[in-house]
Parts: C-alpha cells; structure tokens; sequence
C-alpha cells in the first residue's frame, strides 16, 4: 500500500507538470475534470497529515490572510532602466557604439517584445520560490512573494533535479486583452469600477493586500533576463532562455538571435506591423547583446546597462464602436475582414476603419457587430482592435461569419492550409488582378507614372489588361477610348509604361508579389544572383545559402519560379522586353573565380569600403560572411585585425592581403 509521504510528493509533481502543460506550454493533456480530482486528493492527504505539508505544495497558491502592507527589500542587483529611442538611426548609433568597444568581434542581437506589463523580480533558493520583489525604484522593491504565489504560470519549485543554489529571474507580469475584458465583464456585473487598460490592472492587482482576490485576476509571467549571476551554464541570453523554459518558467517568446543591427531591425519593423497578433499588450521591442561574456565587458552606464536598447512606438488608443464588417481581396486572393468604425479621433486623424486581418483573429477577440471595442494605432501602422469591451454588450450585437464564396467574382473559397487566410483560388478573379497590377506599379516596385488606381480599375474591367505582361502591350487607339483619357494622358502613360522595362531586377521581384519577398530581399536576391535566369536555376538549398534569406523565404521563391503560371509570368514580361538583370550584372565578370566560396574581412582596409570589398565578392560568384568558421575559405584581413584573424588561423582558414585579393580575382 502506497504511503501517505510518496502518495503526496507524487501528486505534487504531478500537479506540477499539469500546469506548467497547462499555463506554460498552452499544450493540456488531462481534462479539467481530472485535474481537479487529483487536485482535491492532494488537499484531502494535506489535511489529513499536516505534518507532511510543504510552502512548495500547488494548494498554496492561494490562501493566507491579507497582509499589512508590503516591506520594501532592497534589489541585491540594482533593476536599471533601458535608453529608449524611437527612430531606426539612434539604433544603429547604439549598434556603432558596441562595434567601437567590441572592436573587430561578431556581435549577434536578440529582439525581444517589451511586454507593456510590470517588472518583478523572482528568486529561487535550492529550487524553491522564496522571494518576488517588484522593480521599485532600481534599487528596492515591494515584496510581493504572497502575490506571486497565486500566479499558475510562475513554479513555486523549479522542475529541474539539480537546480541551482540561486537564482534570480527576472520578467513581466501582465495580463491579456482577452482576460482584462472578461474581468472588466466582472467586476461590471459585480457593481465594481471596470480596469482601464492592461497595465493599469496589472499594477493593481499586484497591490491588492489580500493574495486570495490577486489570486482572482487574470495574471501571467514572462522570465525576460537573469538578475543576480547564478551558476547557469548558459553563455548566451538564448541559451538561458531554453533553461529557465526548461525550469518551468515561461520565456519571452518569440526571441530570436539576428547576426547584424539590420536584420535586428527587419524584425522589429515586422512585429510592429504583427501587434496585432498578439493577445497582450507590447510598446516596442527590445534589442539586446546575445552573449554574456561581451555584456560583461560592455558593462553599465549609472543608469542603464550599454548592451540593450529598447526600440519603441507611439501608441495611442480609442473606444468606437463596430457599424459593419466588409471582405478585401487581395492581391494573393486572401479575403481580409475591414471593420467600418463610428468615426473616432486617434493621434489627430478621423479612423473609420481597421483591419481585422482574417477570422482566426475574429474568434480569438469575439468580435462582433454592433460591438464597443478599443481600437489602437501604433506609429504609422493601420489601426487594429485590441479588444472588445465585453461589460458593454447589449445582445443585440451580430456574429461575423466566415465566408464561403469570394465577395467580388462569387467563386468558391478555401482555407489557406499554412496560414489562418481564407483565399480566392479562382486565378480569373479581377480583385485579384487589380491588386497586382497596383502593387507592381507602385513607387517600391516598377514606379510606373500615371497608372493609378482609377486607370487600373477600367484597365481591369475592359479586360485590356488581365497579367503583368499586357501593360507593355497597350496602344495608343486603344487607351483614347478608356473614360477621361486624352491623348497627352495616354502617351505619358506609355512613357511610363516603357521606362519601367529598364528597372533593375530588384523592382521586378518586388513587383511580382511573391510572397515574403520584400524590397530588401529582393534587393538581396538580385544582388547575389544578377539575373532572372540564375535565379530561377536555384534550389531551396541554394537560396537557403544567401546571407539574410532564410527557409521559408527560399521556399516561396523556388515555387513562384518554379510553378507554370511563376514561369509564364517571367517569359511573357521578358517578351515584353522587362530588363531581367541587376543593374550591377553588367560589372560581373565573365569568369567569377570566388563561385561556391565564403569570405569574411576584418580590420581596417586600406584600398576599398567595406561595402565595396563585399560587393566584389558577390560580384565574382562569392558569399560575404560576417564570422568565421570551419566553412569560411578566405579571411581578407586589413590592419588592426583581431579576434577573426586569430580565429581563423586556429582553423586554418587561408588569410589574404587586399593585393592577395585582387591577385586572386586576376
């Protein structure tokens, strides 16, 4: 027969595991039922040997009297603000000044969402939850353990066997827009005053002196860095991402390691326009050295640590309300849901739509019509609904279903099997079509002058136009007979239209709407590859091997190049006489000597820029690399090189001259 004391520890560890499946991993596998069944054992056993009781047990999250009051303890490292910057240049002067102090190193970045909740502090002794401070003023903080406990998310004993002595973790406490809105429906209900925004009901909660009404709250816990040095293996801020996740601690999500400031910064751009995804809410992203041996030789300023920057937006917020919902199509066929608002004032413009992205987005919030929500704009972003306004509700507010055919051509409509979309399959669709022919005429594609959207819609609709290639197929007899157009109109149109043959290959792919293929990676793509030819020749795993083009990226362009229609759009455009070459094709040599190979330069060069130097190299046929490794063939090494030198001469990597260089291109 099991005894008491094994019955107890195994229920507590398997209690463990079932939250963090549940809170942690968002991944349950046991029902409710069941879990309150082993949950109600474990009290049972509890109360039955009070001698076995432990403050680690899963049935003290919440109970205890309130408290007095909260003790101020001192941080025993100080919780220093981050410099803030709003615009994209401050961030690369950040990123000039860590080149400066890391002279001649590999600096690798990690972007990270700056979670809009509060800062806490958590320490773990031996395993075991013994403190939670709150940031205070940097140096002390409120002592809010009893709180803390309550929350499902952070462990009251990390889920490791060796943990170590201790360990201070330090994160966000914040709350959902979706949990803030059932709250506010409530405390609505109950007669109390509803929270105005996340945040504020975050630092409310976390003040309130009794644990068991916090414990009511719809708090969560992000670990964002590691307070105190612990003795953790980990020698980048990912690696110590893994082991607290490993730990029972939920990391920051999303956190990925970029090798340059401006792929930091593509990835700060793009969760921008991503905030909308996300059920919590974020004022910017949050830049910050990866390895800890370069953090520590970068150090602090008396305010702030010099290896982290907090790249933000303005957000600004409203209440509206939901007068009707109408579908989009887009140039991919997607069906996008815009919600037509009650005009309301944002950060001094009239906003009288938002964009409600696709119908997963549309559940996840339960939007509806007739619905009172919180609309926000954040920089120069569209609007986007942050959350309905539950308490509101009057029951007459209508559900938005998703559609079954296309709104413009009728055709039938399907589920978009990689991502949440609904889309369009008919290819005969002239939404579709428009929408292509805007995008490949707009100023960061083909710039064609004067084909704007009205000409677009009649061009369209007489079915003078019905692919890319048509555009350079136009008559001047046949334009005069399109509304409002005269002459002169239509002869600068068809200069337009035959300047736009003579853009670089950059514009092209740009304009082809390939999806994920932006203008710096098609500014990318046409600078490794030189032509349409080459281009269209390479495998995933060839693409894969372009410095910032990574899988899914590679994958996309291989199928448009690939797939018939990607192939008769190319040759009916190079009929047409569409330049298919980068401008710069035209300094390629015949014979490209560096085909296959990987360069890396380091130090102070004497004859060429930077730039320059890793121009040449993908000129004949070479990669550009930032650091060196095992794979690298050639390291071009000018004065004052440091650690890259050494490095390569450890893993015998052929060092060259300038003259070296330029000898080898002959």
């Amino acid at each position: 027969m099991t005894k008491p004391a094994d019955e107890i520890l195994a229920l507590r560890d398997e209690i463990r595991h079932h939250d963090h499946q549940y809170y942690v991993l968002a991944e349950p596998d046991i029902t409710d039922g069941q879990y309150d069944k082993l949950y109600k054992r474990l009290q049972q056993l509890e109360a039955e040997h009070p001698e076995l009781d432990s403050p680690d047990s899963p049935t003290h999250r919440v109970g205890g009297a309130p408290i007095e009051g909260f003790q101020t303890v001192p941080h025993r490292s100080p919780m220093l603000s981050i410099d803030n910057t709003y615009t994209e240049d401050e961030v690369r002067e950040f990123d000039a000044r860590m080149k400066k102090l890391l002279e001649d190193e590999q600096i690798d970045y990690v972007v990270e969402l700056k979670i809009d909740g509060v800062a806490v502090s958590l320490t773990y002794e031996k395993g075991l939850l013994t403190q939670a401070l709150t940031r205070g003023d940097g140096e002390n903080g409120d002592d809010i353990t009893s709180n803390i406990r309550t929350l499902k998310d952070v462990p009251l004993k990390l889920l490791t066997k060796k943990p170590p002595e201790r360990l201070e973790v330090r994160g966000e406490v914040y709350m959902t827009n979706q949990g803030l809105a059932h709250l506010n429906k409530q405390l609505e209900a109950a007669g109390d005053r509803v929270l105005k925004n996340a945040r504020n009901g975050t630092a409310g909660s976390l003040k309130l002196l009794d644990p068991r009404l916090c414990a009511q709250r719809p708090l969560r816990f992000f670990a964002h860095s590691v307070g105190q040095d612990a003795a953790l293996t980990a020698k980048r801020h990912t690696e110590f991402l893994k082991t607290v996740a490993e730990f029972g601690l939920r990391p920051t999500p999303f956190v990925e390691s970029y090798p340059s400031i401006e792929a930091a910064l593509e990835a700060c751009n793009r969760w921008i326009e991503r905030t909308h995804e996300l059920d919590f809410e974020i004022d910017g992203l949050v830049i910050k050295v990866d390895r800890f041996d370069q953090r520590k030789r970068l150090g602090y300023t008396a305010k702030s640590p010099r290896w982290v920057i907090a790249y933000k937006f303005e957000k600004y917020e409203a209440i509206t309300k939901v007068l009707d919902v109408r579908l989009q199509v887009g140039k991919s066929g997607a069906l996008t849901p815009v919600a037509y608002l009650e005009p309301v004032e944002i950060a001094g413009t009239t906003v009288q739509h938002a964009s409600l992205h696709n119908f997963d987005e549309i559940e996840r919030k339960d939007i509806r019509i007739g619905d009172t929500i919180v609309v926000e704009k954040a920089g120069k972003i569209i609007p986007h609904v942050v959350r309905v306004e539950e308490h509101k509700r009057t029951g007459k507010e209508k559900k938005i279903e998703r559609p079954t055919h296309c709104p413009v051509c009728g055709s039938e409509v399907e589920k978009d099997p990689r991502s949440p979309r609904i889309i369009c399959i008919s290819p005969e669709c002239p939404a579709q079509l428009k929408e292509k022919l805007r995008f490949y005429a707009s100023r960061g594609a083909m710039d064609i002058e004067g084909l704007g959207d009205k000409l677009i819609e009649q061009l369209a609709d007489s079915k003078m136009v019905k692919r890319f290639a048509d555009l350079y197929h136009l008559k001047l007899d046949q334009l005069m007979e399109l509304e409002r157009m005269g002459k002169k109109s239509a002869e600068n149109l068809l200069a337009g239209i035959e300047a736009s043959k003579e853009r670089d290959l950059a514009c092209l792919l740009c304009g082809l709407g390939i999806p994920h293929v932006g203008s710096r990676v098609s500014e990318v793509l046409a600078g490794h590859f030189g032509d349409m030819e080459s281009l269209a020749k390479a495998s995933v795993e060839d693409l894969t091997q372009v410095n910032e083009i990574g899988e899914i990226i590679a994958q996309s362009v291989q199928h448009f190049l690939s797939n018939p229609l990607g192939k008769e759009t190319i040759e009916s455009l190079a009929e047409a006489g569409v330049n298919m070459k980068s401008l710069t094709a035209s300094d390629r040599p015949a014979e490209q000597k560096l085909v296959g190979k990987t360069l890396v330069v380091t130090g102070t060069l004497v004859k060429y820029a930077r730039d320059e130097i890793e121009r040449l190299i993908a000129l004949h046929g070479g990669r550009p690399a930032s650091s060196v490794s095992k794979k690298t063939d050639y390291l071009i090494a000018g004065e004052k090189a440091g650690s890259k030198l050494d490095k390569a001469k450890e893993l015998g990597v052929k060092v060259l001259t300038e003259d070296d260089f330029e000898k080898l291109l002959g």
